[in-house]
């Protein structure tokens, strides 16, 4: 199976680059070390900016930042070993005049020190992370929750619950970064827990851990390695559509609509109804996945998931020939319950829910597929077998 999967760098071999890194940088010993995890989801997409529910899981793939008070009063210098990463990969930050801008990884960082709402005296930091960047397994989210954990354990200033957590860096990634964001990631990232899922409510901010007890079952997470252009420009639009919708109906929430409230839209433009109609259908699937993996009905799961994604190529409009041949690919190979793409869409990853006997030969069949259609560009694949993890902590 090792042959077959991608090989990333493990927990143990980023935490001691990190380690070493910082000694060589600032010739000392790291005091602070903390990380934050990725998330793939596993139903429940393009609802979370809409008052939905979604139900992600933490990664083993993590984000690691290491570090300590540098003696400064409004500096701090941060070094980033993260592949990925525009350069330059050392950046000194003026704590006290934090505005965006170049590289962009660092402003993530910047982007939470804004919005902590504690003072926060000059430190050094090195930042390592296994997530694979541009996936769609939220590497961005790792990065801003680790920084949070790592300026909690800095100050001595701990937010009052996971639900500030996530939005402190919420708030980061769209006045720092620019991207109007949902919650989920963030509070994944915050409250993972192991061999569970986390149903989140995006309207009140509670989140639910659900007992992720597949037997004999994988998590099976394929990128793609490809990212179309339209991803940040479409985002924003599908906002702006759903809210549109949304306004048509009448309705102040999408938890409030029923496939009922659609016929509020006929004579609309169609672009509209699609939109809305794939929201509340979404936040309905998820709900109902939910029930199922509590009940252990895993393939009821699987078949919501494929739904979910057929609902997101055709209604939603985010996924693109690529995802849609990875999907195709794997739910027509025995041992598939389901598979959808995952994540903002026009690229990134697909999830698929898979018996463990059957891994090889659906990733064989995935390339093979992918190959035929794309010239080869099978051999681009990245595939991860994920088990549910534990949230944001100090190592």
């Amino acid at each position: 199976m090792s042959g077959l999967t991608t090989k990333l760098p493990t927990f143990e071999e980023i935490e001691k680059i990190a380690k070493e890194t910082y000694k060589l940088s600032f010739g000392k010993t790291p005091e602070i070390s903390c990380c934050a995890p990725g998330r793939v989801n596993l139903i429940g997409e393009h609802v979370d900016y809409n008052d939905g529910f979604v139900l992600p899981m933490a990664l083993p793939m993590v984000t690691i930042i290491v570090g300590g008070p540098n003696g400064k009063k409004d500096e701090a210098d941060i070094v980033t070993r993260c592949d990925g990463a525009d350069e330059p990969k050392k950046v000194r930050v003026n704590l006290k005049t934090l505005q965006p801008g170049t590289p962009k990884w660092a402003n993530y960082v910047k982007g939470v020190i804004h919005s902590f709402g504690h003072p926060v005296a000059g430190f050094n930091a090195v930042i390592v992370s296994n997530v694979p960047v541009g996936g769609g397994l939220s590497s961005s989210a790792a990065l801003e929750v680790a920084t949070l954990t790592f300026l909690e354990q800095l100050t001595g200033k701990a937010a009052e619950s996971n639900a500030r957590r996530a939005l402190i860096c919420q708030e980061a990634e769209h006045k720092f970064v620019g991207m109007p964001c949902g919650i989920m990631d963030q509070m994944i990232s915050v409250a993972g827990k192991k061999d569970h899922a986390l149903l989140i409510d995006c309207r009140s901010l509670e989140t639910f851990q659900i007992p992720f007890l597949a037997k004999d079952l994988v998590v099976l997470i394929c990128n793609s390695n490809v990212r179309h252009e339209l991803s940040d420009s479409e985002y924003p639009t599908r906002r702006k559509q759903c809210t549109e919708a949304l306004r048509l109906m009448d309705l102040k929430s999408y938890r409030d609509a029923t496939e009922g409230n659609l016929s509020a839209l006929d004579g609309a433009e169609e672009v509209l109804l699609k939109r809305a109609r794939h929201v509340i259908t979404e936040i309905k699937r998820t709900q109902l996945a939910c029930e199922a993996m509590r009940d252990c009905n895993f393939e009821e799961m699987g078949k919501l998931m494929t739904q979910s994604h057929v609902s997101l190529r055709d209604d939603f409009a985010v996924s693109c020939d690529e995802l849609d041949v990875l999907v195709a690919s794997a739910i027509n190979c025995a041992g598939v319950l389901g598979s959808r793409m995952t994540g903002g869409g026009f690229g990134g990853c697909t999830v698929t829910l898979v018996g463990q006997s059957s891994v090889g030969n659906v990733i064989a069949r995935m390339r093979e597929n992918f190959n035929e259609k794309f010239n080869n560009s099978g051999q681009n694949l990245e595939f991860y077998i994920c088990t549910p993890s534990d949230g944001t902590r100090r190592i």
